[in-house]
């Protein structure tokens, strides 16, 4: 007996490897399908709607193209901001040899000798080539944007037929919980981005203000940064404080103005995203934040930035369709957060 469970175990680990193994290798392919089906539940009103008045492939080229449109100005936004603070700091290279030198002064004064550590580990040259990196992803996303939307064509052309083959699956019952899962998905998805747009635009709006009122160059530019990064939970608010800290610190030569700023921006982030989102969210969305947390990080290690994105609608998918069903229910109470109805 204790054999038998031990097989059962050793069975399930190698299982669970194996899959996470097929997910990571298979993450060309499987990252732009999980982004198509996301935009397919986002989208598919759109498309049913104009279906019942134009052909089929007429609404699909118009859904198609309001799609890439929106696609391409969140894209446009995130280059120009980042476009316009990589050319502020390779201006400005001679203002932060300066910084490093007199950094540099003050640990030798102070009996702290780090001269070649910091010359290994940080230095100029190594925020240029952060943004060089950055750069190179971004050109690396044109194939990614392009499967997707491949995938994007065909799925949207097989959402009618895929509902009818699950309506008439022998077993009724079982067909029609699909169904309604998916569908509670699709809601779920169009709430959640309606959700995170809107908190998005709230964010960026309020750090253009806050740069705005401290004195910070590049004011519009942290702004759109800060709206476009937050579509990522946890990574982009970070990344979105960070680099204006840093920039403090070359503008005013002060470590106090940086401090001042990371303080400043990280409120407004915690403020948003811990108190105000989850109140416009409601319990409809409502998710540990563990859970979130986890999904966020465990999504980016398999597929990288895409993963921290979908990360989350994953889990919202996976939570929705095992509360439709009496044998999973106990999964998604579990992922849920503390206060969500049942």
């Amino acid at each position: 007996m204790i054999a038998d469970r031990s097989v059962r175990v050793m069975l399930g680990l190698c299982t669970v490897i194996v899959v996470l193994a097929a997910l990571y290798v298979a993450r060309p392919i499987l990252a732009p399908l999980a982004f198509a089906l996301f935009i397919i539940a986002l989208v598919w009103p759109l498309q049913r709607a104009l279906q019942e008045r134009v052909p089929t492939l007429v609404a699909l080229a118009v859904t198609v193209s309001v799609t890439a449109i929106v696609i391409a100005i969140v894209a446009f936004l995130v280059v120009w901001g980042f476009g316009i603070v990589g050319r502020w700091l390779f201006g400005n290279v001679a203002r932060f040899q300066e910084l490093y030198g007199i950094a540099v002064t003050w640990l030798e004064s102070h009996g702290v000798y780090a001269a070649a550590l910091i010359a290994e580990y940080f230095d100029v040259n190594m925020m240029l080539r952060a943004f060089q990196q950055l750069a190179g992803r971004v050109h690396g996303l044109v194939t990614f944007v392009i499967l997707t939307l491949v995938f994007l064509l065909l799925g949207l052309l097989e959402v009618g037929a895929a509902r009818r083959k699950l309506e008439s699956l022998d077993n009724k019952e079982l067909g029609q919980a699909l169904v309604t899962a998916f569908t509670n998905v699709g809601a779920k998805f169009r709430r959640f981005m309606l959700v995170r747009t809107i908190m998005s635009i709230v964010t960026g709006v309020a750090i253009w203000a806050f740069s705005l009122i401290a004195g910070l160059e590049l004011a519009t530019a942290w702004g759109v940064i800060a709206f476009a990064l937050n579509y990522i939970p946890f990574i982009g608010p970070f990344i979105a404080t960070i680099f204006p800290s840093m920039f403090a610190i070359a503008q005013s030569e002060s470590w106090q103005m940086a401090v001042m700023v990371f303080i400043g921006l990280n409120l407004i982030q915690f403020l948003i995203g811990s108190y105000l989102e989850p109140r416009v969210a409601g319990a409809a969305l409502s998710m540990s934040p563990f859970v979130v947390l986890f999904s966020v990080f465990f999504w980016a290690f398999l597929w990288g930035i895409p993963g921290a994105f979908i990360g989350l609608p994953i889990m919202i998918a996976i939570m929705t369709i095992c509360g439709q069903f009496e044998a999973s229910r106990w999964v998604a109470e579990l992922l849920s957060g503390p206060g969500t109805q049942k």
